[in-house]
């Protein structure tokens, strides 16, 4: 009889893990933020912003998305500064101030962050020449090379 014990046990912890994983993530959608604006046209700016703000703890991850308690003071903060008639851009200089350019997922273009955008082009750049460099350097050997390609192992 142990058998059947441990067959209805294992049964359990099944139906128990499949009832988390079904529940689970509706739970993390809704403690994320559960708030709403009343108007929809700051509801999507609300979104929008939340969006382009990183969070501080988890650094790749937006304040929309992440469950610190940090983001979610960040997303209270975003939104009464939307219910006090601030524009976008004054929510981003407060943000930009109080966390430097660190909390935007998008830098501004500046003498500080010039590497961050300049830098793909400079790699995309080396590359080429390099491997421009490569296959020609091989070309110029295929006039040198007089052995043939396969060599007779039979003698």
């Amino acid at each position: 009889m142990p058998r059947v014990n441990d067959s209805a046990a294992q049964v359990m912890i099944r139906a128990l893990a499949i009832l988390l994983l079904l529940v689970g993530p509706v739970a993390v959608v809704y403690a994320i933020d559960p708030a709403t604006l009343p108007d929809p046209k700051l509801e999507a700016r609300y979104l929008a912003l939340t969006h382009e703000f990183r969070c501080v703890t988890c650094q790749n991850t937006t304040i929309a998305d992440s469950q610190v308690e940090l983001a979610g003071q960040l997303r209270r903060q975003v939104r009464e500064m939307l219910l006090a008639g601030k524009s976008d851009q004054e929510i981003r200089d407060y943000m930009t101030a109080r966390y430097g350019d660190f909390i935007l997922f998008r830098p501004r273009f500046a003498a500080r962050t010039a590497w961050l955008w300049l830098a793909p082009g400079v790699m995309l750049i080396i590359g080429v020449i390099v491997a421009v460099r490569v296959v020609r350097q091989r070309t110029a050997l295929v006039p040198e090379d007089d052995e043939p390609i396969e060599e007779d192992l039979r003698t």
